[in-house]
């Protein structure tokens, strides 16, 4: 499922959404986190991320896994070149796994903040006043958006950098 796409291996084309929804994560969750006054305005598209990023990661990492696959079946991927390959799909199995962890991260705060506000709207209370209610819950979600979104930053572009010098690196 993952090996071809329209006769070509799957892994370049997929990478693609890989490489531009995890930052979207990292960079969207993280000013969701600590920057209150775009809560108002994010929250759709950090849950959107939430979901889509991960599965991103996951077909580029499955595709990845079927190109190396083939690659030693064809006979293509030399005993010198394995390493580089299994570096680089270490630091995407990582990337994979901490992307999914954001992201559930990122659907859970966003689920809770929104709540809190809609029960503080709901009461008549004003948006400050619910916000100052949730602080402690505010400043856990930050520190952890911030901790794993930078992790998972780290390991995007170390994937990426370690597959671009696979295949540029010669030139």
């Amino acid at each position: 499922m993952f090996e071809t796409i329209l006769g070509i291996p799957a892994h370049p084309l997929l990478i693609h959404a890989a490489v531009v929804f995890v930052p979207l994560l990292v960079a969207g969750s993280i000013i969701y986190a600590l920057v209150p006054m775009t809560r108002r305005y994010l929250w759709w598209a950090v849950l959107g991320l939430g979901v889509v990023a991960p599965l991103a990661a996951w077909a580029a990492r499955q595709s990845g896994l079927a190109l190396r696959a083939r690659m030693i079946r064809r006979g293509t991927a030399t005993p010198e070149f394995l390493p580089k390959i299994d570096q680089h799909m270490g630091y995407g199995n990582m990337t994979a796994y901490l992307t999914t962890g954001l992201g559930v991260l990122a659907i859970v705060m966003v689920l809770v903040l929104q709540a809190r506000v809609r029960a503080a709207e709901g009461t008549g209370s004003t948006i400050g006043a619910a916000a100052s209610g949730s602080v402690l819950i505010t400043v856990i979600f930050a520190v952890l958006t911030v901790a794993l979104g930078a992790a998972t930053g780290y390991y995007v572009f170390k994937t990426g950098d370690t597959g671009a010098h696979m295949v540029w690196g010669s030139l």
